[in-house]
């Protein structure tokens, strides 16, 4: 793995948290914490942004090329994984969750992250298989 994708990995997985965090910050009310969170949300926003210079210096600009269609199922997977994860955090935060709420959202939360974290090695294998 060449450094500029494990710096891309890193910057991401951090700003996507702190996002998220910050997400959570402005729409949770009992937190109370909006101008804070809204002041995070841009930070995790920033962090992201860096991703472009970095991914730029790594891939140089190529001709149009045919449609890469392990890059297509890649993203398709991303965001099923990150809906199925949504929905988790969504059972667990909203409202008074019960003991089932709870159960459900925290499996499905868990189900949604490893459809994330096993994107890249799926990626990877449609990849070894194309050429």
């Amino acid at each position: 793995m060449k450094k500029e994708t494990l710096l891309e990995i890193i910057l991401g997985t951090i700003g996507g948290l702190v996002f998220a965090i910050g997400m959570c910050m402005c729409l949770i009310p009992e937190w109370d914490l909006f101008k804070v969170g809204v002041v995070v949300a841009i930070l995790g926003f920033i962090i992201l942004l860096c991703i472009i210079p970095v991914y730029r210096k790594s891939h140089p600009k190529k001709e149009h090329a045919p449609i890469n269609w392990g890059i297509v199922i890649t993203w398709v997977i991303g965001i099923v994984g990150a809906l199925v994860m949504g929905f988790g955090m969504s059972k667990v935060m909203v409202g008074d969750p019960s003991k089932t709420d709870l159960l459900i959202g925290i499996v499905t939360g868990i189900v949604g992250l490893l459809i994330c974290v096993f994107n890249y090695p799926i990626y990877s294998y449609i990849k070894s298989n194309k050429d």
